[in-house]
């Protein structure tokens, strides 16, 4: 029996780095709680990359204690901003932002580009008030972290993400004398083990918060219009019985990572470096060795998700592992959710939109490291 019938197998990233590519469900979800593996590398300068781009792209630090610190101080200050009672304060303003997008968007002569009229200003603009992110810089900040996410041009994704922290260094230099209800504010004043966060760290969490807040539910946005539009008996279903909202953004979130390419493998597997000598399926994996978790892969095993390659908004259960599993699962899930069912719910009740251009002709984004569509053209009658 080989590696890849385990699951488990070797590949040579799109930075030319060998890397173990884990596949199967389970593994993948075991592997994603393991404390052997982590963001650090202890010899970050020669360690082997993903990609070139300067988030997820290589790894974070060298010190695996301090990693383990600093990723249980950010989770225990950020919490309450995701909690199920923040998240309910936060609903109506989002589905204010959301009546607001769509009004605009069908007030226009069809076809028009959905990914630039909802996908990408919706969460956009609930991350930046949930920053204390003026809204009005979002071209400087969607420029740089375009450059920050991008695959191939190290020396751009280093410039990208340069700026964006330095953007925020500002923002945060100025809520440290008028600090407001808001995250970056909350970094610099609550006090964790006696001290409060500096500003310089603030920055660059800031600067991470407001890449993921924003970037991720883009692409989950596009994905989870195309697949409705694609669907049509799936979204017939939803428009009939609202109570599949729930399962229906589910779904979306399990089949609506970045569509499928010839190197999707290299691109969506969640890095991890082995902190020591792990025997995995009969494989030994050496410490200081790359590890990807392939999320899209697991989230096709057919031991958890029959027919995988449907999409069924009917599907319960439903335990895709887009927001990972464990001490490292997404914080902002909470938040993504919300989003979704907020804009897909307002959807049923406005036209049916249909694809403007056949679904061959889309273009995904090949040099981003989150994905996506460059262009979503949409029509319906009017």
């Amino acid at each position: 029996m080989t590696s890849a019938d385990l699951g488990i197998r070797r590949l040579r990233t799109l930075a030319g780095d060998p890397a173990w590519l884990i596949t199967r469900y389970d593994d993948v979800k075991a592997l994603l709680a393991d404390q052997r593996l982590g963001r650090s590398h202890p010899d970050p300068t020669h360690a082997p990359r993903v990609s070139g781009s300067a988030i997820f792209g290589g790894p974070t630090g060298d010190d695996p204690a301090a990693e383990d610190t600093d990723r249980v101080r950010m989770r225990r200050l950020l919490a309450p901003v995701f909690s199920a009672r923040r998240m309910a304060l936060l609903r109506p303003r989002i589905e204010t932002i959301v009546d607001e997008l769509l009004d605009a968007m069908f007030a226009r002569t069809p076809p028009v580009d959905l990914h630039e009229a909802v996908s990408f200003p919706l969460p956009a603009l609930v991350i930046s008030e949930l920053l204390g992110v003026p809204y009005a810089d979002r071209d400087d900040f969607r420029r740089w972290s375009d450059d920050a996410a991008n695959l191939v041009d190290p020396d751009r994704a280093q410039l990208g993400l340069f700026s964006l922290w330095q953007y925020m260094r500002g923002l945060v230099e100025a809520k440290r004398t008028q600090p407001a209800d808001d995250v970056l504010s909350l970094l610099l004043t609550t006090p964790h083990e006696g001290t409060v966060m500096g500003p310089d760290e603030a920055a660059m969490l800031g600067a991470g918060l407001l890449f993921a807040g924003h970037e991720t539910t883009v692409t989950a946005i596009d994905g989870g219009v195309l697949r409705l539009l694609t669907n049509p008996d799936q979204r017939a279903a939803l428009a009939t019985d609202p109570d599949l909202l729930a399962p229906a953004v589910e779904e979306i979130l399990r089949s609506a990572l970045p569509p499928p390419r010839d190197d999707d493998e290299q691109r969506t597997g969640l890095m991890r470096y082995a902190r020591e000598d792990i025997e995995f399926d009969g494989v030994q994996i050496a410490a200081g060795e790359l590890v990807l978790l392939g999320l899209r892969t697991a989230n096709q095993d057919t031991v958890h998700f029959p027919d995988p390659a449907r999409f069924d908004i009917t599907r319960m259960p439903n335990p895709h592992l887009s927001f990972g599993f464990g001490p490292r699962f997404c914080l902002g899930a909470p938040l993504a959710r919300l989003e979704l069912q907020v804009l897909f719910a307002a959807l049923l009740h406005r036209p049916d939109l249909r694809l403007a251009v056949p679904p061959e002709e889309l273009r995904p984004r090949r040099d981003i490291l989150t994905g996506g569509l460059q262009t979503l053209p949409v029509t319906w009658s009017t």
